[in-house]
């Protein structure tokens, strides 16, 4: 079962400033509440393309998500892709957008299950996991802004 997840954020901050937060997911767990945490697998090549990194998230629900993203697209200020492994498997893309002196962030998380209890579940707890992710993501903006001192307003789709 997939899932197609979109997270906006509107951050009263210069784009420069929110992707340098951003791309450096290495110091998420210093604002994120919910990433317990992040390892560092391949260092990659020049800006960080072929990067991994595995991350253990937990959200509202009593479980814990495991996640080796592996860097394939970086436009500067602009863009960041990387390819999911793990617990779920696909994409996840950070686009970045200046407007009216603010920063417009969406994330695309476009997974599909692999724990089999998950995927068993899925068809009854779809909108539980979908409320779960949400609880992430709306913890990150809170974290983003509290991490850059600033107003970080957080809408799902």
């Amino acid at each position: 079962m997939g899932f197609h997840l979109v997270s906006l954020w509107s951050v009263h901050a210069p784009v420069e400033v929110v992707w340098d937060a951003i791309y450096h997911s290495e110091r998420w767990t210093t604002w994120w509440n919910g990433l317990e945490s992040v390892v560092e697998l391949e260092r990659g090549k020049g800006e960080g393309i072929g990067n991994r990194r595995r991350y253990i998230w937990r959200g509202f629900l009593p479980y814990r998500l495991v996640v080796v993203m592996t860097a394939t697209r970086i436009e500067p200020s602009r863009r960041l892709e990387a390819r999911a492994e793990g617990d779920v498997e696909g994409t996840g893309c950070w686009w970045f957008f200046a407007q009216d002196g603010r920063t417009c962030v969406r994330y695309d998380w476009r997974v599909r299950l692999v724990r089999p209890w998950m995927r068993r579940v899925s068809p009854l707890a779809r909108s539980l996991f979908r409320w779960n992710h949400d609880v992430v993501m709306r913890r990150g903006a809170e974290g983003l802004a509290g991490h850059l001192r600033t107003r970080v307003t957080c809408q799902t789709a």
